[in-house]
């Protein structure tokens, strides 16, 4: 990781993947989650839901939202993620095209 000097401290670069910086297992995936999380918690606020609402819209039980809200999502895969957005009137599309690298990358871009 790159490192460079900023008002005299020493910081290290991020690589725009929190998890990866970290070195946790399937840092990619975790970034995906996490970016379909944020999106969840802005609908809910967005639509004024109770966690109750939430819930009911989602097909998840409330003390799931809660956990999910409190950034909890362990238990809840990428699938059942982006099933709770479609539920919350989101549209998700997932485009796959080639990479000049040896392996591709998972990406999530917001609209």
């Amino acid at each position: 990781m790159a490192r460079r000097i900023v008002k005299g401290i020493e910081v290290e670069v991020s690589s725009g993947n929190v998890f990866a910086d970290l070195n946790l297992p399937d840092a990619d995936k975790l970034k995906i989650k996490s970016g379909l999380v944020i999106e969840i918690a802005r609908a809910i606020r967005k639509l004024g839901l109770t966690q109750e609402e939430a819930g009911r819209r989602m097909g998840i039980p409330q003390p799931k939202v809660s956990a999910l809200l409190r950034g909890d999502f362990a238990n809840l895969s990428e699938r059942k993620l982006m099933d709770c957005l479609n539920r919350l009137g989101y549209d998700i599309e997932i485009t796959v095209k080639p990479t000049t690298e040896p392996v591709g990358h998972l990406t999530l871009a917001v609209a």
